[in-house]
C-alpha cells in the first residue's frame, strides 16, 4: 500500500468486525420502486474497532450477541430478522481484548443491528447525536424502529450528546460527520490511517452502492430530503477526501474487505 500524504493525524489501526446478519422480508423497502416487492434480502451488518494512541474506540456495537444462541436468530425491529454468526466479545478476545478495554464507542444510530450490545460497555464514554439521542428516549421511539430494551444502560453511562460534525480528537483523525435521513440524528464517520489512507464509513446513509448512486430512499427512513442531502453530502465527501467509502450492508463490498483479526493500518 501507498502511504498517505494526508495532512491529518492518523488512527493506528483500524479493524472490521462481523456484527451480525439483518435479513429483511421485503428487499422493496431499502430500493423502492427500484426493486421487486416481496422478495427477501440479507445484509451484511459490521462494527469497527479503532485503535488510536494506546486507546481503543468502537464504532457501533453490532447485533445483540445473546442471539448467538438462537438458532434462526430473532424478529427485532421493522419486521427484520437479526443473525448472529460471531460475537462481538469472541472477536475482541482474538485480538486480545475484553470489552473493558474499549473506553469509548461512537454511535451511527440506534438501530438493533448498531446498538444491540450497549450493555457490554456501561464503562465506556459514548458520543452520539443530541437529535439521535432525544428520539431514542422520546415518545416515538417505535415509530423510529428503536428497541430500547436494548440501550437502556444509556440511562447511567456517561453520554457525550453532540451537534453536527465533530472532529472528535481536533486534530483530524476521527471525523464524526453528521448525516441524518435514515434516522433524525444519523451520523457517519471518516478515519484517517497513514497508510490506507482515508476511509469513510458511511453508516447507513445508503445500504447498498445501487442505492447510493440511484438516491434511493428506504420507506423506514426518517426524513426523504435529509436521506437525499446526506446522501449528496458522503459522495462529494468522498471525492474532496480521495476517499473509500464502506458501506455497511453491501454484501458485494463486505467479500473484499479484511475482517479483524486482520486489520488496517
Amino acid at each position: 500500500m501507498t502511504k498517505s500524504s494526508s495532512p491529518f493525524e492518523t488512527i493506528d489501526r483500524l479493524y472490521v468486525l462481523n456484527a451480525g446478519i439483518a435479513i429483511a422480508p421485503d428487499r422493496s423497502v431499502y430500493s423502492p420502486g427500484k426493486t421487486e416487492k416481496g422478495k427477501p434480502i440479507s445484509l451484511c451488518c459490521h462494527a469497527y474497532l479503532i485503535h488510536r494512541k494506546g486507546k481503543w474506540i468502537l464504532w457501533d456495537t453490532g447485533i445483540e450477541d445473546a442471539l448467538f444462541e438462537e438458532s434462526g436468530g430473532k424478529v427485532i425491529a421493522h419486521n427484520i430478522r437479526g443473525i448472529v454468526v460471531r460475537t462481538i466479545r469472541e472477536q475482541l478476545a482474538e485480538i486480545g481484548l475484553q470489552p473493558e478495554d474499549v473506553g469509548t464507542v461512537l454511535l451511527s444510530h440506534g438501530h438493533f443491528d448498531h446498538i444491540g450490545n450497549a450493555t457490554m460497555f456501561p464503562h465506556a464514554t459514548w458520543y452520539l447525536q443530541s437529535r439521535e439521542y432525544d428520539a431514542m428516549f422520546g415518545p416515538d421511539f417505535q415509530k423510529h424502529g428503536y428497541t430500547p430494551a436494548l440501550y437502556h444502560v444509556l440511562k447511567q453511562a456517561k453520554v457525550e450528546q453532540i451537534e453536527g460534525d465533530v472532529d472528535l480528537f481536533q486534530d483530524g483523525s476521527v471525523k464524526v460527520i453528521f448525516t441524518p435521513g435514515h434516522t433524525p440524528g444519523h451520523c457517519s464517520l471518516l478515519v484517517h490511517l497513514s497508510n490506507s489512507g482515508p476511509i469513510l464509513l458511511s453508516g447507513d446513509v445508503a445500504h447498498f452502492q445501487f442505492n447510493l448512486e440511484n438516491r434511493c430512499v428506504p420507506t423506514m427512513n426518517s426524513s426523504v430530503e435529509e436521506s437525499l442531502h446526506s446522501m449528496d453530502r458522503v459522495a462529494t465527501l468522498v471525492q474532496e477526501e480521495n476517499a473509500k467509502l464502506w458501506i455497511n450492508h453491501d454484501f458485494t463490498q463486505t467479500a473484499t474487505i479484511l475482517h479483524a483479526p486482520a486489520f488496517y493500518d
